[in-house]
């Protein structure tokens, strides 16, 4: 899998420095440094990750009362499925179909980057 990730610039102004594995993107901001596994994140639903700046200007995960300044979002789409063949057998001695999950793929995820002032 790529390591890459859809990115858009939502407005102008300074970015998050950011890396990206196959499963983790680490964000960083002068000094601070935070890693977020985006693969354990990964739901049934589209799930979302916000990113944002405390009053002493570190990172931290989430919205929250200590939150300053809104700095990223990662847009994670729903898990993905195949159907595969079971074992089982229904009444009518047809094979039982499954889902089993894809393995996640950060290109499929979306990274929005939120500018921030001085």
């Amino acid at each position: 899998m790529a390591n890459k990730i859809k990115v858009v610039e939502k407005t102008p102004g300074i970015h998050l420095g950011y890396s990206v594995t196959s499963e983790r993107i680490t964000f960083t901001y002068g000094e601070d440094e935070l890693t977020v596994k985006v693969s354990a994140k990964e739901r049934d639903e589209e799930n979302m990750i916000d990113i944002c700046l405390d009053a002493d200007g570190g990172l931290i995960n989430g919205v929250a009362e200590k939150s300053r300044k809104y700095a990223a979002q990662v847009v994670i789409p729903p898990r993905r499925y195949v159907e595969q063949e079971s074992e089982q057998r229904n009444e009518d001695g047809e094979t039982v179909m499954v889902p089993v999950p894809v393995p996640f793929d950060m290109a499929l995820c979306t990274l929005i980057l939120w500018g921030m002032e001085e």
